[in-house]
């Protein structure tokens, strides 16, 4: 998870050009929105289609879900993870 953990990391980094933040620096059980990196509305549009397109998940649900998906980065992990194995499961 750690690694999965780590590629998320990068790639917030790299869709919401966030130029002065390492992945270090984003704490993987910090709040992603408000506290934490202050990301916003817009800026989870385009990290939720960067995790599309890097992952192949689906973004399906009523804004508590979505919410709780993108708390931080570990739930964000947790979530890919998951969805990769319901997609392994019916392949």
């Amino acid at each position: 998870m750690k690694a999965l953990e780590q590629e998320i990391k990068e790639l917030i980094i790299s869709s919401l050009s966030l130029e002065d933040i390492g992945v270090d620096d984003i704490d993987a059980d910090a709040p992603l929105f408000i506290e934490g990196l202050g990301l916003d509305s817009i800026d989870a549009l385009e990290l939720g289609l960067a995790l599309q397109k890097r992952y192949g998940v689906t973004m399906n649900g009523d804004k508590e879900d979505m919410r709780a998906r993108f708390a931080s980065v570990t739930a964000l992990a947790t979530f890919v993870a998951s969805q990769q194995r319901a997609g392994q499961a019916s392949a």
